[in-house]
């Protein structure tokens, strides 16, 4: 979203890995005692390959979160799920948003568009959750982000977070979201 937060109490250390293909990719991380500073000074987000693998390697958890920003990198990434399997149910989802992701065995080849389109998705688990949520806050237009309860189960009060923060996102009741479907 090209935002620039301080992310309090925060620790680089306890994510070495993600962070380091956060930088590869373009954005800026600065630790302070204080916290982490984390925010984009390019226009464009380059492509990384990445592969999961146990602690300290890049955790499975964070894979969909990548993958969603590489969507929007300027050229292709490969990302390579070791952990589990399953683990890219997300992708569909991402589809539906203008992702352009080719998925083969354990690997899923990602061409970074220009821009994601807001589209009605369903959350798969608790980290596609998060990918969407992220990536529909990117998106051009209006996400409505369905199965929510998967997000509730590891992120509390993430809408009230994320505004706190300059985020438009708002928690609708299912009623709500069918409406605006089809506005």
């Amino acid at each position: 979203t090209k935002g620039d937060l301080f992310l309090k109490g925060a620790n680089i250390e306890h994510f070495r890995a993600f962070a380091a293909k956060l930088m590869e990719a373009g954005v800026q991380l600065e630790q302070s005692a204080e916290g982490l500073r984390v925010w984009r000074d390019a226009d464009t987000i380059k492509p990384v390959d990445a592969m999961t693998e146990p602690f300290p390697g890049l955790a499975t958890d964070l894979q969909s979160p990548l993958m969603a920003l590489m969507c929007l990198a300027d050229g292709a990434s490969m990302i390579t799920e070791t952990i589990y399997e399953n683990r890219f149910m997300h992708v569909p989802e991402l589809a539906r948003l203008g992702a352009n992701i080719v998925v083969q065995g354990n690997s899923a080849l990602v061409r970074g568009v220009k821009q994601m389109k807001g589209a009605a998705v369903m959350a798969t688990d608790l980290r596609a959750s998060i990918a969407l949520v992220l990536i529909g806050l990117a998106a051009e237009g209006e996400t409505t982000v369905s199965r929510i309860y998967h997000l509730d189960r590891g992120y509390e009060r993430l809408e009230e977070k994320l505004r706190n923060v300059g985020a438009n996102i708002d928690r609708v009741s299912d009623d709500d979201a069918a409406a605006r479907a089809a506005e």
